[in-house]
């Protein structure tokens, strides 16, 4: 086993379990061991910080209210949903728990909910920012009893002889067996008697409602009993089914979009009688000589908050106004709190569409330059003449929205004594096409700051 990285298999992997690596921790790192470099990673990410975001009048139920309290309190809660998404995507950018950080944001897409409920959110998110690196069985469970996920499946209206099946349909499709794998309705149907009775009360803790319970023998999976929600969990992870699916979706988040199924099998075994220990499957991965091989280096499309958080961190960007994160990631379609179902963002090609492409590629040039690209030399090229009034069609619009402050003078002096050739090694992961090596040839190396803006702005740096 190589037990040595290069730099660029180290940017690699700082790219796949955080949001990159700056030049300082570059040069701290490169000369440490590949085993030296996770261990590092597991230790900074050993605590967690939670995220806090309480108002009085959030306690109150809109049953107790008057129409007029009523629209005050929604009112409330929008804002204070707001707040929170601002709360995430600056502890994002500010925190050295990147690998937690990282893997949060992998299993709030996992366990998709979407309500304007910020006290059940933001609960819900410290769930998983607890248990991010510990045990999926026990993430399963506290997740399940969240008022969260109680709330967003209707499992509140889930009661002996009317019972709903959205959540125990979700739990075997969406959070643990895979859709279409070894389960049946009559599966679903029963594991949702298991489920009646799970509430919480009105200060958000979890409560079994014995009179709403069905104390009926049930018959799931092929085991048969008098089973509540806990013994229904405890079957689904007795599968193998499960561990081989989340080991997919977490090797499509940090590996590559193509699955090598040799691979994937070995990784959900040790996964499996590891008994769902996350940190023994994430360090197989990244311990392995595969996931540096150069099939996946440059393999993934960053997602919006891979992006944005990526050029926050290197140029340390202030956000002027908070409603600019909001609006960024609205226009890029990834709201931190808000997916656009239970299944969560699609992810990968679909990042990627008229309405986003255009915007990712100019996203750097607005928030560090002022909207100006300098990479295009309008006599050079009609291909790059009409690249360039694609730019301009949402340059306006854009930068009247986004007013950003950042740090060139930190990022600059940390490159140090750098070349065009490592400059570009060092931002770009991918090696540079044909047209891109064409169009920063366009440019004066001399201009440091341009020469970056214009790795930025290639599609190359869309890539991770």
């Amino acid at each position: 086993m190589n037990n040595h990285l290069s730099d660029k298999q180290i940017q690699h992997l700082y790219w796949r379990v955080g949001f990159g690596i700056s030049a300082i921790d570059l040069k701290k790192v490169r000369t440490l061991s590949k085993n030296q470099i996770t261990d590092r990673l597991f230790t900074e990410s050993k605590s967690s910080s939670t995220l806090s975001i309480f108002d009085k009048v959030l306690e109150k139920r809109p049953a107790n209210l008057s129409p007029q309290e009523r629209k005050q309190l929604s009112q409330l809660r929008r804002k204070k949903m707001n707040e929170l998404n601002v709360l995430w995507f600056q502890q994002l950018i500010d925190t050295r728990q990147t690998l937690r950080e990282k893997m949060t944001l992998f299993f709030h897409d996992h366990f998709a909910v979407r309500i304007k409920m910020p006290r059940a959110n933001v609960h819900l998110n410290n769930i998983i920012r607890k248990h991010a690196l510990g045990n999926f069985g026990d993430m399963l469970l506290e997740v399940s009893k969240s008022p969260a996920m109680l709330t967003f499946l209707n499992n509140r209206q889930n009661r002996k002889n009317h019972p709903n099946e959205n959540f125990a349909r979700e739990i075997m499709e969406l959070f643990t067996l895979g859709r279409d794998n070894i389960y049946t309705e009559t599966d679903i149907k029963e594991a949702a008697r298991a489920f009646t009775g799970w509430n919480f009360d009105k200060n958000g803790t979890f409560i079994f409602r014995i009179k709403q319970h069905d104390y009926g023998s049930k018959t799931v999976l092929g085991k048969t009993g008098n089973f509540k929600g806990e013994d229904i969990i405890k079957i689904l992870l007795e599968e193998k089914q499960t561990a081989k699916y989340i080991t997919q979706k977490l090797y499509t988040y940090l590996v590559n979009p193509i699955i090598n199924q040799n691979h994937v099998e070995q990784l959900s075994k040790i996964f499996y009688d590891s008994n769902y220990n996350l940190k023994t499957l994430i360090r197989s991965i990244i311990k392995s000589d595969w996931f540096y091989n150069d099939e996946n280096i440059g393999a993934k499309i960053k997602s919006p908050i891979e992006l944005l958080i990526g050029l926050s961190r290197s140029f340390e960007i202030k956000y002027n106004d908070p409603k600019t994160v909001l609006y960024l990631q609205k226009k890029l379609n990834q709201m931190l709190f808000f997916p656009p179902n239970v299944a969560g963002w699609p992810g990968g090609k679909t990042w990627i569409d008229n309405s986003t492409l255009m915007l990712r590629l100019k996203l750097p040039s607005i928030l560090l330059n002022g909207g100006v690209i300098p990479l295009i030399d309008q006599k050079k090229t009609e291909n790059m003449m009409a690249k360039e009034q694609l730019y301009k069609k949402i340059k306006s619009k854009v930068e009247k929205k986004v007013k950003t402050t950042s740090n060139w003078n930190i990022f600059l002096s940390t490159l140090g004594s750098i070349d065009e050739t490592e400059l570009t090694k060092f931002i770009l992961q991918p090696e540079l096409s044909s047209t891109a090596k064409r169009v920063m040839a366009a440019i004066d190396i001399t201009d440091t700051k341009s020469f970056v803006i214009g790795l930025l702005s290639l599609p190359e740096y869309q890539l991770c």
